[in-house]
Order: C-alpha cells, then sequence, then structure tokens
C-alpha cells in the first residue's frame, strides 16, 4: 500500500561538482561510503564504461557515467525521507531474490534505500531514504540514537527479570548496553535502546527463558510510528527532517520545499 497523501517536504539534493567516486555513490543513494569502496573495489562499478578500482577516483556528475553491476547511477535530483510501517514476512533488503522486500511497498520515482535492519518477523518504524548521508551516519554503530520497540513474550516477565534486561545480557560474551524497560502488562513490556545487534531483543528475552511472540518498533531516533497501519508509509515533516539531521550530525543545509 502507498500513501495517497503529497510529500510534507523533500529537500533539493544535487550537486554537480567533481566528487570521489564512493561519495558519489552515496550521495546517489546506492550505499554508504565504506560499502561504495568495498563495491569498487569488487569491480562492480564503472565510469564511462571502464572498471574503476581505485575508491580515490574523481567523477564528474555532469559529464561521467557511473554504473554499479551494469546499471547506470546518477545523483537524485530531489532528496527524499519518508518512514514504513513494515508488516512481519517483509524483508528489509533492496533486493532478496525470492522474498518481498520493503522497497516493493513503495511507489515512487526515486530509489529508496532502508537505514538499518527489522527482522523479517519484527514488524513497525523503518527509515527509508536516499540521502547517502543520512544512510552512512544512521546505520553506522557508533551513532547513539535510541530504538524504542513493544515486545509481547510467552512468559509473566516479572521485575526481577526485567531489571536483567534492562540492566544488560552477555551475549556473545560481551554484555549489551543498559537500557530502559517498562512493563506494559503480564508478558508486554516496552524497551529503549541504544545499540542494534542482530537479533538483540529476541536474544535477550531467549537468555531470561523466554520467546518473543511479537516485536514492533514504535521510535527510531526522533520518529513515531504514530498511527501508520502495516504496509503505509508518509514522508517525513519538514521539523522531522531538520531534526533528524541535526542527530546525524549533518550540518549541510539543503534547499527546502513545501509541499501540501
Amino acid at each position: 500500500m502507498t500513501s495517497d497523501k503529497k510529500p510534507k517536504y523533500e529537500g533539493e539534493g544535487g550537486e554537480s561538482e567533481p566528487m570521489r567516486l564512493q561519495k558519489f555513490l552515496s550521495r546517489a543513494g546506492v550505499c554508504s561510503r565504506r560499502q561504495g569502496e568495498a563495491m569498487i573495489a569488487a569491480g562492480r562499478v564503472t565510469v564511462n564504461g571502464q572498471v574503476a578500482t581505485t575508491p580515490g577516483t574523481v567523477v564528474d556528475p555532469q559529464k561521467d557515467r557511473v554504473a554499479v553491476d551494469g546499471r547506470g547511477v546518477a545523483l537524485e535530483t530531489r532528496l527524499v525521507y519518508l518512514i514504513l510501517h513494515k508488516p512481519v514476512g517483509i524483508v528489509t533488503s533492496c533486493r532478496h531474490p525470492g522474498q518481498r522486500v520493503v522497497t516493493d511497498l513503495v511507489d515512487l520515482p526515486q530509489r529508496v534505500y532502508p537505514v538499518g535492519r527489522l527482522d523479517k518477523d519484527s514488524s513497525g518504524l523503518l527509515l527509508l531514504t536516499n540521502d547517502g548521508r543520512i544512510h552512512h551516519r544512521l546505520s553506522h554503530p557508533s551513532f547513539d540514537h535510541e530504538k524504542e520497540y513493544i515486545v509481547d513474550v510467552d512468559i509473566p516477565m516479572f521485575d526481577d527479570v526485567l531489571r536483567q534486561l534492562a540492566e544488560g545480557i552477555v551475549l556473545d560474551g560481551r554484555r549489551t548496553r543498559p537500557a530502559k524497560v517498562v512493563s506494559l502488562d503480564a508478558s508486554r513490556f516496552r524497551i529503549v535502546l541504544r545499540e542494534g545487534r542482530n537479533r538483540q531483543i529476541r536474544r535477550m528475552v531467549e537468555a531470561v527463558g523466554g520467546r518473543v511472540e511479537t516485536l514492533k518498533r514504535v521510535r527510531f531516533a526522533n520518529l513515531r510510528l504514530g498511527k501508520l497501519k502495516p504496509g503505509q508509509w508518509r514522508f517525513l515533516t519538514a521539523g522531522e527532517i531538520e531534526n533528524l539531521l541535526k542527530a546525524a550530525g549533518v550540518s549541510e543545509k539543503t534547499p527546502a520545499e513545501t509541499q501540501g
């Protein structure tokens, strides 16, 4: 399902000056700069038909033709930011053979990419954008943003168990960071994390003898899921984008256009 609302905000984001190839890929929304360096080293990127193997290669967005895996890449003329209520059963990816992915749910002329991940069996708020700066900074483990979840489990979660989750659980020999945990019902709780290890909440619950039945993300940094239903999405407001850029430490200003 797609949003039937017009975008509240979209920022003009094109650049015309020469730049390094990995920065170009990031600004085009293909991947982070670090991922771009790996793609270049693997020989997956061409410039004017020639394989580029040096990340420092400088390209002119207005003159050079860049392709990844044979598919042309260009800088978007407009930056787009949106949140999606990811349903259970959808893969957080742009491409996954034989599986429906989150970008299948968003009908836009721009190519957008998910920031971070939600397990296939989890639902809730997912940020998508074609702003490579945001994608790189918010996906990096060092970005200290909060992620809030509502969790249903198969056993009663008494105070001492919730306290264990809040203080940290040892996973793979390393204790999880302290979290905010609040009981909502006998077998339901709210948890706020500042890290994102693989299937972290599910593994934390398993460590105290339980099993997660449903897991929904309701907040990511300053963004809230609100009343979006599974499969629905909306554009971020101008204020949400401004706060998100500040949270990510992006100081560059991009001209804004408000539509209503």
